[in-house]
């Protein structure tokens, strides 16, 4: 599976979620494809080639279809997650109440700056760095999410691949490259340049590139 097909398999399951909870029962191929920003038929190849086939005109339960997108995905119990840098953007990440029904459950809050932590403060604890490895360890903490500013994202990412964490979705402004885990594994990163991901908007908005029908 190629990273867009990924991308867009990602977007169908938080769609069938969403369906889910409103208690529909029953969901066709173009109601996913708005949902994906695709068409109806670029679904259907992608079900194919994950062998998923609906009826052509009852469609596709979405219970089952959830699930079975689910396990391809890799889905089970949910997974634990930690915000290192809790300004706006951290914060923000924080209070999003989205991530809870895509399985993601923001433990905790780290920052250096006395002033916002506070174990008491929000639903969510921010604590200092100094309590990181070990709730890391205590909590099988999986993944992390860096908001600090520039000068601090490679010591708080070397820090949180000491602590064993395996992938990283970084919003700092500088590009982190996959290094060694404590037990010699390479983490999983993705960085999120907020400032390059705009320029590029901008260019395209000025410089359409011509689509197809179909994309």
């Amino acid at each position: 599976m190629n990273n867009e097909m990924l991308i867009r398999i990602t977007r169908y399951y938080r769609a069938l979620n969403k369906l889910r909870t409103i208690g529909l029962e029953k969901v066709f191929a173009h109601n996913l494809a708005d949902a994906a920003g695709v068409s109806a038929a670029i679904v259907r190849k992608d079900f194919s080639q994950l062998n998923i086939y609906g009826q052509k005109r009852g469609g596709y339960d979405i219970v089952e279809l959830s699930d079975v997108i689910g396990k391809i995905l890799g889905k089970g119990e949910p997974e634990n997650v930690i915000v290192v840098g809790c300004g706006r953007i951290g914060m923000a990440l924080m209070h999003y109440s989205g991530f809870e029904n895509d399985g993601i459950n923001i433990l905790a809050g780290f920052d250096n700056n006395p002033g916002v932590v506070s174990s008491n403060s929000s639903l969510i604890p921010i604590l200092p760095i100094s309590k990181l490895d070990e709730f890391a360890l205590q909590n099988k903490i999986s993944a992390a999410i860096i908001t600090v500013p520039e000068a601090a994202a490679q010591d708080t990412y070397s820090h949180i691949l000491e602590c064993n964490i395996k992938g990283v979705l970084n919003f700092s402004p500088v590009t982190l490259k996959p290094m060694p885990t404590a037990d010699g594994k390479l983490p999983v990163v993705h960085n999120i340049n907020i400032g390059l991901e705009l320029e590029q908007l901008f260019y395209e908005i000025k410089f359409p590139k011509e689509q197809s029908p179909n994309s």
